[in-house]
C-alpha cells in the first residue's frame, strides 16, 4: 500500500467529512432560520392583528352626564344617583356622585326616555328630586339635579 495515497485518501476523507458537516449545519441554520421567521411572523400577526380583530367589537352608547347641586347652587359630593328606563319598577344603574358632584353612566343607544333620581332622604309626603332624559342615538345628555333645603 502506498503510504501517499492513504495519507491522500485521509486528507480527502477529511475535508469530505468536514464539508459534509458544514452543509449539514448550513441546512440545519436555515432550518432554524426559517421556523424562527415563521414564529416571528406569527407573533406580529397576532399582536399587531388583534386589535384589527377587535375593533368591530365596540358598541355604540349613549351618555347621561350629570351634576348634583345644593339649593345655594354649590355641587355636591357623594349623592347616591338612580338610573332608569321610564316604565321600570327599578332602576337599572345606581351610581354616587364624584368629588365634583358629577356622574356619567353609558345606556344603550336607541330612542328611551331615563329618569334620574337623587337617592336623598326627603320629608314624609315629598318627592326625591329627578330629572327626565330623552335619548335619541348615540349622544350625550347633560343634565342636572338641584337639591331642594
Amino acid at each position: 500500500m502506498n503510504p501517499w495515497n492513504s495519507a491522500q485518501w485521509a486528507v480527502t476523507t477529511k475535508k469530505k467529512s468536514w464539508k459534509k458537516k458544514a452543509r449539514m449545519a448550513t441546512s440545519n441554520s436555515s432550518v432554524f432560520a426559517l421556523s424562527r421567521r415563521r414564529v416571528i411572523a406569527a407573533a406580529l400577526l397576532l399582536f399587531l392583528g388583534s386589535p384589527v380583530l377587535f375593533a368591530g367589537d365596540k358598541k355604540d352608547y349613549a351618555l347621561i352626564y350629570g351634576t348634583v347641586f345644593d339649593a345655594d347652587g354649590r355641587v355636591v359630593p357623594g349623592v347616591p344617583v338612580k338610573l332608569q328606563r321610564v316604565g321600570d319598577k327599578k332602576p337599572k344603574w345606581e351610581l354616587v356622585s364624584d368629588h365634583s358632584g358629577e356622574f356619567a353612566q353609558r345606556v344603550p343607544t336607541g330612542d328611551n326616555d331615563y329618569v334620574v333620581i337623587a337617592d336623598i332622604k326627603v320629608p314624609k309626603g315629598g318627592t326625591k328630586p329627578q330629572t327626565k332624559v330623552h335619548i335619541h342615538s348615540n349622544e350625550r345628555a347633560d343634565i342636572s339635579i338641584h337639591l331642594a333645603k
